[in-house]
């Protein structure tokens, strides 16, 4: 694939990535469950490595494919990377969104089809000639299609909103068409464009759901006809089919998701099943966001999971993960898929997001609200806090964005960003919620207990020969986050042994009766956790609120499985 058009593809897919958020908020067709930012995130994730063989590219796109965007979407570019060169572009195109309209069961008017569309038309009239001028005409002509989707959709009318599907789209080829045009930094804020139609309206309200999202993948007989694909449409609603030679990846909605999951068994063999609780996300879709003096973001190296950042109103900023040939923002994987993998020696790494798709976050959240309080990484793990600093010199020229570089990771910024977003939300003061974070970040404690050094000496952060000498004397050290780097402040033989270390480090900061905000990590020792340690500080800490949650991602990469943590933050006197 040539150059150009694979950073095109990346580029595309980062700016929906910084974006996806905002799908989320606003997506309420077919169902309100606030997920087509995630499912076009983790459906095109496949997108950052474009320079791999066309066909497998196609593939990967199938089996990653999620929800009723992802899908659709997925089946578009299975025909748009058939382009061979620019003057193919619009053949493939043509190509893309007839498959994609193929695949959906019920093609309604005012999703991301009719965005495909409009393109489709836009690239028939006159010569592509790909600069500055052209790109502008095609984005006009997309920002009309996404801009029609509520006149004809009813529901999205009565929400006051365009339809996500169709946004993202238009976010990706915005993204896509810049680098073709060499138009970088021709970008119109999506707020402006859109402004009238990005807040659900308060008067909206969605009917009950129940159910399951159900996303498999089928390898069927190579016989299989249209018949076969029409009786497929029957086991739900909002179904759509795409086929690869012997495969069929299959999304629709179910009442029953164990009666579906057998009426698909029947259509072949079950390579990949996943489901969404349809019920839950439209609860979590209800409890809308709500403005503050200033908006909290943080970066997920501090063991905040996305479904938390929901509850909390709060944004993150994801580094990648990359298991074999799969990548995905860290949130995105699940900690059983990670941890399984490197059990069984698979090739594990980490990444951060590239500088460009660091910027479109940094806009992204600054357009969206009035302030915002960047809590970041420690500077000495990552680019991320240099990067802010730097794009808040040269762009913030109102001062709305606060970066804090908090000299921690994993739980000793989780817990100062849990705080204060939920500080946030009793103030309207915005100099207050800095202060209550700059002092929650000073008084926050972290141990993080390692099960074995062979992952740190993997990631080069220690000698092979140093790790095996110290797991043949069954050395398991424990470590602290701080600002110049990982310190390692004990070092003990087993779980007993680390279970008396936290509690003595936790009863020599609260003592007996302490008040405080206690967050105990997991990696793949959720039981453990749950029948030791949970309950012996909840004995001797019954004032302390305790939260159960998953080690970053990223810090589980380095520190590997049956590594635990706990973090704490005592109550301010």
């Amino acid at each position: 694939m040539e150059m150009p058009f694979s950073q095109a593809l990346t580029m595309g897919f980062e700016r929906v990535a910084a974006w996806a958020d905002l799908l989320d908020e606003i997506n309420v067709f077919p169902v309100a469950d606030g997920d087509t930012g995630r499912n076009l995130v983790v459906s095109l994730s496949p997108l950052r490595q474009a320079a791999q063989g066309r066909e497998k590219l196609i593939r990967e796109l199938l089996l990653s494919a999620r929800g009723n965007s992802g899908n659709i979407a997925a089946r578009f570019f299975s025909g748009f990377l058939q382009a061979e060169s620019l003057p193919d572009l619009a053949g493939a195109v043509r190509q893309g969104r007839d498959r994609a309209r193929q695949a959906v069961s019920d093609p309604k008017p005012g999703t991301m089809l009719t965005v495909f569309d409009a393109l489709a038309e836009a690239l028939e009239e006159g010569k592509a000639t790909f600069d500055g001028p052209w790109r502008e005409r095609v984005i006009c002509r997309l920002e009309r299609a996404v801009l029609s989707t509520p006149e004809l959709l009813p529901k999205l009318k009565a929400a006051g909103v365009v339809d996500a599907g169709a946004l993202g789209v238009f976010i990706f080829l915005d993204g896509f068409f810049s680098v073709l045009a060499e138009d970088g930094d021709g970008f119109r804020p999506i707020t402006e464009i859109f402004k009238d139609y990005l807040k659900v309206s308060p008067a909206f309200s969605e009917e009950g759901e129940t159910g399951c999202c159900v996303d498999t993948v089928l390898q069927v007989d190579g016989e299989a006809g249209d018949e076969d694909l029409r009786r497929l449409s029957d086991v739900g609603e909002s179904v759509v089919i795409l086929r690869d030679g012997d495969y069929l990846k299959v999304h629709l909605h179910a009442r029953d998701g164990q009666k579906a999951r057998g009426d698909l068994a029947a259509f072949g063999k079950m390579v990949r099943w996943s489901t969404d609780d349809l019920g839950a996300q439209v609860r979590s879709f209800r409890r809308r966001p709500v403005e503050r003096a200033i908006h909290i973001m943080t970066d997920a190296a501090g063991s905040i999971s996305r479904e938390t950042t929901a509850d909390l109103g709060v944004t993150i900023l994801d580094s990648y993960i990359t298991v074999g040939e799969k990548s995905l923002p860290e949130t995105h994987f699940t900690p059983e898929e990670l941890y399984a993998a490197m059990r069984r020696g698979e090739k594990v790494s980490t990444a951060q997001a590239s500088v460009f798709e660091r910027h479109e976050h940094y806009r992204s959240v600054l357009d969206r609200h009035p302030r915002v309080l960047y809590l970041c990484v420690g500077s000495v793990f990552t680019g991320n806090c240099r990067e802010a600093l730097a794009w808040q010199e040269r762009y913030d020229r109102e001062g709305r964005f606060t970066v804090i570089d908090s000299g921690a990771a994993s739980g000793r910024l989780g817990l100062p960003a849990w705080a204060t977003a939920r500080f946030a939300r009793e103030t309207r003061d915005a100099r207050e919620v800095i202060r209550f974070a700059r002092e929650g970040v000073a008084r926050c404690q972290e141990y993080v207990f390692l099960d074995t050094l062979r992952y740190l000496a993997a990631g080069g952060r220690l000698s092979r020969t140093s790790a095996l000498f110290g797991d043949m004397l069954r050395m398991k050290p424990v470590i602290s986050p701080f600002a110049d780097g990982a310190r390692k402040v004990g070092v003990v033989r087993n779980r007993t042994e680390q279970l008396k270390f936290a509690l003595d480090k936790l009863t020599a900061a609260l003592g007996p009766n302490g008040r405080a905000m206690i967050m105990i990590e997991y990696t793949d020792n959720l039981a453990w956790v749950t029948q030791k340690v949970e309950p012996e500080i909840a004995r001797r800490w019954p004032e302390a609120e305790i939260i159960l949650h998953p080690l970053s991602l990223t810090s589980g990469v380095h520190m590997g499985p049956g590594t635990w943590a706990v973090a704490f933050l005592p109550e301010s006197g």
